[in-house]
């Protein structure tokens, strides 16, 4: 029986994490969570170290057509490096540097195309550590 996400009342349970690391050491890390009814996924970033309270109530929302995906600077260090961000299949990403700067990165088949930035899907990383 497949449940409808966007009518879906969530019955939201811990499915796993994603950990980022550095030099083989965890500087992040990316909680999975998912529905019991309709099996849509919810993504939390969290950055070690750093205990700001989240503008949202809630699980973050992603659209149908998104994925979510660890978005990687390449030109930054440390927790600047790395952010959660929810991908398209195709087309642009707009996102704020640390820097202030709002760039818009291209998109193609649910993958940044950009030399200076990399992603990896959470899908294909649950449970896993990625190393940036």
């Amino acid at each position: 029986m497949s449940v409808d996400t966007e009518t879906c009342k969530h019955e939201i349970t811990y499915f796993g994490v994603t950990n980022v690391n550095v030099d083989s050491r965890t500087i992040g890390s990316v909680d999975v969570w998912r529905c019991a009814l309709c099996k849509k996924r919810f993504c939390e970033e969290k950055q070690l170290g750093i205990d700001s309270i989240v503008d949202y109530v809630g699980m973050p929302k992603i659209e149908p057509d998104e994925k979510w995906a660890v978005l990687v600077r390449k030109l930054f260090k440390g927790k600047d490096r790395w952010k959660l961000v929810r991908l398209k299949q195709n087309g642009t990403l707009k996102v704020e540097n640390p820097d202030d700067k709002v760039i818009e990165i291209p998109i193609k088949d649910f993958k940044v195309d950009d030399p200076h930035h990399t992603s990896f899907l959470i899908d294909d990383n649950i449970n896993k550590a990625i190393e940036i």
